[in-house]
């Protein structure tokens, strides 16, 4: 496809009404298809469609349409404001052959003032016109790419404004607090006036402290977002490579009857019950032999003490529960390898809740994913309904909640608490974009597809 216009008749007299480029992309997944969705935003939009078609149909109801000479399809028209981005909008449905994509697509940027839209440049557009906010920006860039149910589910509650209305809400009542140490100030040379406009501002703020405390403990967002780990650690030749290759359903890990076969780390994700598990399996642990092997070890322990789970699997053949210090605090399942050979526990492990397997057969490996996906929706806890998602997020209520700290603990200047109170504001502000938030929004936008 050509970036740059040619000559082509079909778009001579054609010209931007106001200012910015047109932009035009596939909207849809690239390759061969049954149908492509291409997409048009910009002032020179219903020029364009004139043009290609001839008549523009009802907006928002699609028309059967010949376009530009090149395929037979459906056109739907999205005048501005009433449209995603904003602006003058429109998609093309055509059929999904790769010629008739770039033909399309070509015949569009033939018209002057019309180019390549660059990733992310529709939603960017649509922000920056008011229709979206940055939380349901990264809510939308979410919803794309979410694998479970659970991840869906989350991404289009942000995406539909959940924690745009959280945020807002705690921002309405931070300006309350705003306004009332204003007014104190405003009154300085009326001591009486002042303290009680100060005592009212932190009686504002108090609960908006607690609400962020509650929201900053939920950690709930970033499990469901990146996934729940679980970490497969052991003793060598237990299994653990065998187990990882019967819980993926497919060979992912290389399995060998030579003790240190597995030297690094190797991560298979999987959807248990809609929820998003990242399961990993380390090396064995034991007294290292050689300097690669050392390695390995350092990093499965490594591993395993950053896991949300571990899950230490017992050899059959020689059923031994000897776990290294570090991980005797952390939140533990047990699996007792190679069920078929019939092991029997020791005596005094009986008590411990272990899930018989065999990698070789098949044995209880549907008991071992039902304990997985317990021991992950219990981890989530009770999810709320606008969990923080991002480090961004986190990083910036933070910086509210500790010039909030600063503001209500504090025997400040009147000048000082109030500088705190709009720092609070600065930061709370940046999670929807309500300040300047430049440089964070390239890194946003770049995390979507040229289409969106």
């Amino acid at each position: 496809m050509s970036s740059r216009p040619n000559d082509d008749p079909a778009c001579h007299g054609v010209m931007p009404r106001g200012g910015g480029d047109t932009i035009v992309a596939l909207a849809s997944g690239a390759g061969v298809s049954a149908v492509a969705v291409i997409r048009i935003s910009g002032p020179l939009t219903r020029a364009v469609l004139e043009n290609l078609t001839g008549s523009l149909p009802v907006p928002r109801e699609a028309g059967l349409r010949r376009i530009g000479g090149i395929d037979r399809g459906l056109v739907l028209w999205f005048p501005a404001p009433a449209s995603f981005t904003g602006e003058d909008m429109a998609e093309l449905q055509v059929h999904g052959g790769r010629a008739v994509v770039r033909g399309v697509v070509d015949a569009v940027l033939a018209c002057e003032g019309t180019r390549l839209a660059e990733p992310g440049e529709f939603a960017r557009r649509a922000f920056e016109n008011g229709k979206l906010d940055l939380t349901e920006v990264e809510g939308l860039a979410d919803l794309i790419s979410a694998d479970t149910e659970m991840q869906r589910r989350q991404a289009l509650a942000q995406a539909d404004g959940g924690l745009r209305r959280l945020y807002e809400g705690w921002r309405a009542e931070l300006l309350k607090a705003q306004s009332l140490m204003e007014a104190g100030l405003d009154f300085t040379d009326e001591a009486d006036v002042a303290e009680n406009a100060s005592s009212m501002a932190i009686t504002a703020a108090l609960p908006l402290l607690d609400a962020m405390e509650r929201h900053l403990a939920d950690r709930s967002g970033k499990l469901l977002r990146d996934g729940f780990r679980v970490v497969i650690a052991g003793p060598p030749n237990a299994g653990k490579s065998s187990l990882l290759n019967a819980l993926a359903k497919r060979d992912v890990a290389i399995v060998s009857e030579v003790a240190g076969t597995t030297r690094d780390v190797i991560e298979v994700h999987l959807d248990l019950g809609g929820v998003a598990v990242i399961l990993a399996d380390t090396a064995g642990i034991r007294e290292a032999k050689g300097v690669i092997e050392s390695e390995g070890i350092a990093r499965a322990v490594s591993r395993a003490e950053d896991a949300d789970l571990v899950l230490w699997v017992v050899d059959g053949a020689c059923p031994v529960f000897d776990l290294p210090h570090s991980l005797r605090a952390k939140s533990m399942a047990f699996a007792l390898n190679k069920a078929d050979l019939k092991p029997v526990l020791p005596p005094g492990m009986d008590e411990i809740p272990v899930v018989a397997v065999s990698a070789k057969t098949g044995e209880g490996i549907e008991a071992l994913e039902a304990n997985l996906e317990a021991a992950a929706t219990k981890g989530l806890g009770t999810t709320s309904q606008s969990p923080i998602t991002r480090t961004r997020h986190r990083v910036e209520l933070v910086s509210t909640r500790d010039a909030l700290k600063r503001f209500v603990n504090h025997d400040l200047d009147p000048e000082l608490a109030a500088e705190e109170l709009r720092i609070a504001a600065h930061h709370l502000g940046r999670l929807t974009g309500r300040i300047d938030v430049e440089e964070v929004l390239g890194a946003i936008f770049l995390e979507f597809c040229i289409g969106k």
